[in-house]
């Protein structure tokens, strides 16, 4: 049975999770290499070095105590932000914990007075571009090139929460 908590605080091995979790699940699900974990540690550790609270949330979450899906909201500028690290664990896939997770980073930003929040995924994440959609996102640049061990078409989707 499901028990779902939502949390913003982030504590020591929430971290190291988080970089093994998108790890293991991008290797086993989409075949990225190492080089894909490492570029999740490398902008997590850039997180962490930055963090403030008023302008930056991690939000994991968890079924009786264990790490199952996690979102995070980084500064940009003073009026853009980036979503990050979207994910949820295959088991709780299709339980409305995701987006769960999006509406939570989305009300952070509007709080914020966010202007815009844009995020980076690739084409073959299609469940998670269609949740993007259903948000509100639109696809605002694509880019094909060799990364993580193969060749991919990354997409950048924007949300613009106050228009100009």
């Amino acid at each position: 049975m499901l028990n779902l908590k939502i949390r913003h605080e982030i504590r020591p091995g929430d971290i190291g999770f988080i970089i093994y979790l998108h790890g293991i699940l991008y290797s086993r699900e989409k075949n990225y290499d190492l080089t894909f974990e490492a570029y999740v540690a490398h902008g997590l550790l850039q997180f962490v070095h930055n963090y403030n609270p008023y302008r930056d949330r991690l939000w994991l979450a968890e079924n009786n105590g264990q790490i199952i899906g996690c979102i995070a909201i980084v500064r940009t500028t003073k009026e853009e932000a980036q979503l990050r690290w979207y994910l949820v664990q295959p088991d709780f896939r299709r339980q409305g914990i995701g987006k769960q997770l999006l509406g939570e980073a989305l009300n952070f930003c509007r709080e914020k007075k966010y202007k815009n929040v844009f995020l980076w995924t690739t084409s073959e994440l299609t469940g998670a571009s269609h949740i993007y959609a259903q948000a509100g996102f639109k696809k605002k640049e694509t880019k094909s090139h060799k990364v993580w061990g193969k060749q991919l078409i990354e997409e950048r989707y924007d949300l613009i929460l106050i228009p100009e």
